[in-house]
């Protein structure tokens, strides 16, 4: 039966059936990286892509290069040790996380319109349970993403970030939010925007508490995904497998959705 399932899935892979969707972002050196106060913190550096051969002498029929970046660069998945809440997950790095959580259902939880109107809109438990009446129960295991078309942004750093002189703006979850979706048992919570917590989050309760949160309860998160708005609201594979790297605390990674089309 199991060899059946597989190999029907394979099918509808082939046919076109099943439709793969890219939910990444292309990363190099202008893809936004996060901004930090620097009495707070030392930031990411820009990514950096070198050349060490391309069919020349340093190597005649093959090209390739060396490449400088962060581990939170770009659509990047974010391990529980990422977090000071999560440090202490045996478990908690991409090198032991255990890889059947790479690959999970998703929900996608449509906020563009209320983003559109306003970039600090924040996902509340009203929200979640609304859209559950609508679409069906969120289940254990499962991804929560906030769709809010804040890719279409990409392109420019200073609109992604989208900061004045009181911070970022951009959208994300309330604490009680997450808590629910927590509660619910879900694997992980997943954003367009840079980072998994809204712009303006450092001053809730807890402080971003998407990234608290989540780490604290030994979950994931995924940042900068791109392409929520070719998804349905339930019923696609969310595939997010982060690099392997010793004790790392997330990794860019190329997050794939699984839709089935008519």
């Amino acid at each position: 039966m199991s060899q059946s399932i597989i190999g029907e899935f394979a099918n509808q892979l082939l046919s076109g059936k099943v439709e793969v969707v890219d939910l990444s972002a292309v990363l190099g050196p202008g893809t936004p990286l996060l901004k930090l106060p620097p009495e707070l913190a030392v930031d990411t550096p820009k990514i950096e892509i070198h050349k060490i051969s391309a069919y020349d002498d340093n190597g005649p029929w093959w090209a390739w290069n060396w490449l400088k970046l962060g581990e939170h660069s770009g659509t990047h998945f974010d391990a529980p040790i990422h977090w000071i809440t999560g440090r202490d997950h045996p478990d908690g790095s991409t090198d032991t996380i255990d890889p059947g959580n790479f690959v999970a259902p998703v929900n996608v939880i449509d906020c563009s319109k209320e983003t559109a109107e306003n970039p600090d809109f924040l996902l509340t438990v009203d929200h979640i349970k609304a859209w559950e009446a609508e679409h069906g129960e969120i289940q254990k295991g499962e991804w929560v993403v906030l769709r809010s078309d804040w890719y279409k942004r990409n392109g420019s750093e200073e609109r992604f970030l989208n900061a004045d002189e009181t911070g970022p703006h951009s959208p994300g979850p309330t604490p009680e939010a997450i808590s629910y979706l927590l509660d619910k048992g879900i694997v992980g919570w997943g954003s367009e925007t840079i980072g998994t917590d809204a712009g303006q989050a450092g001053g809730m309760e807890p402080p971003f508490p998407a990234h608290n949160l989540l780490h604290k309860a030994n979950r994931y998160g995924l940042a900068s995904l791109a392409n929520l708005d070719k998804l349905p609201p339930k019923g696609a594979i969310l595939i997010a497998a982060p690099l392997k790297i010793e004790h790392g605390t997330g990794s860019p990674c190329r997050v794939l959705a699984l839709v089935a089309r008519d």
